[in-house]
């Protein structure tokens, strides 16, 4: 076979996928209630900054709801941040989890979920039934406390 390497369009990127758990499974949290997820969420935000952007982050876990990792996914402005599915579910994918938690954060304050709040969160309940990673809850929180769209039931209002 000829060589291929001398042109330029033939050279391409080898990926490679690799998980460096730093914890046995059974010493992860386990997250069994959304208050739990509040209390890991808040722990770990930056909270010289949650009063001042918006931020979306995902929490990824395993098949007994143990915490893999925490991704941020985006970060905006005051009044909002871009969520783009493909880049939610492939940090999933590579960390090999079988269910996630969404969370946002509203620097006013105000827990009440917008329609874009809902809107991405339907989008990605649909993405997540395809990929057979379920989307189990989305938390928006604010230094003060949080609102869990499946405790009010909003996780079944979607589209």
């Amino acid at each position: 076979m000829k060589n291929q390497t001398s042109n330029p369009l033939m050279v391409i990127s080898e990926i490679s996928i690799s998980y460096h758990p730093k914890f046995r499974s059974c010493d992860r949290p386990k997250i069994s209630s959304s208050y739990e997820a509040y209390q890991l969420l808040h722990a770990n935000w930056d909270l010289d900054r949650i009063e001042l952007n918006e931020t979306f982050a995902a929490v990824l876990l395993n098949k007994a709801n143990r915490v893999i990792g925490i991704a941020e996914i985006s970060s905006g402005g005051f009044s909002g941040t871009y969520v783009d599915p493909k880049m939610v579910f492939s940090i999933a994918l590579k960390a090999c989890c079988s269910s996630i938690i969404l969370c946002h954060n509203h620097p006013s304050g105000n827990l009440k979920p917008s329609a874009a709040d809902i809107s991405i969160t339907s989008r990605l309940v649909k993405a997540g039934e395809l990929l057979d990673i379920e989307v189990l809850d989305h938390l928006i929180i604010s230094r003060y406390g949080y609102l869990s769209l499946k405790d009010e039931s909003l996780m079944t209002e979607v589209d």
